[in-house]
């Protein structure tokens, strides 16, 4: 942080404390020793979902949670698992840093996500999700995981 006084680069930090969503720090110029404040913010980008059709939309975990809710219906799975499972997949595509992530990505990582939490309502996503057509679709997915398990 350059210093307001003499434009020395560096200071240090004597006192922080949050503030009305920001962080108030009190910092002094290694330099000249003069005090001074700043205020930081967390910078907030939405996520933005490529469809199919390359139109964007911004991301939204209760789209995804609603969809995981019907595929785990009556099954010993609660919803803060699904909260924490959407969490997760949020914050991983946040953290590549890409804003923009194209929604069959997303698909697959709530499937990832899916199978390690039950495999019913991982099949019953996945029929969703990858269009099954004909039963054997489900008899390749449900042999694909009995092969997994072994």
């Amino acid at each position: 942080m350059r210093c307001p006084e003499c434009s020395f680069e560096d200071s240090k930090v004597i006192d922080s404390r949050p503030t009305d969503g920001k962080i108030r720090r009190r910092r002094e110029c290694l330099s000249c020793k003069c005090r001074f404040t700043t205020y930081e913010i967390v910078e907030n980008i939405p996520l933005m979902v490529v469809k199919k059709d390359n139109s964007l939309e911004p991301f939204d975990s209760q789209k995804i949670i609603e969809r995981v809710l019907r595929a785990a219906a009556k099954r010993p799975v609660s919803l803060a698992e699904i909260e924490n499972m959407v969490f997760e997949i949020e914050s991983e595509f946040k953290n590549t840093l890409q804003r923009e992530v194209p929604s069959d990505k997303i698909g697959e990582a709530v499937l990832r996500k899916l199978r390690e939490l039950d495999s019913v309502a991982y099949i019953r996503f996945a029929s969703v999700y990858r269009d099954f057509s004909d039963t054997d679709s489900f008899i390749r997915i449900i042999s694909e995981m009995d092969e997994d398990n072994k």
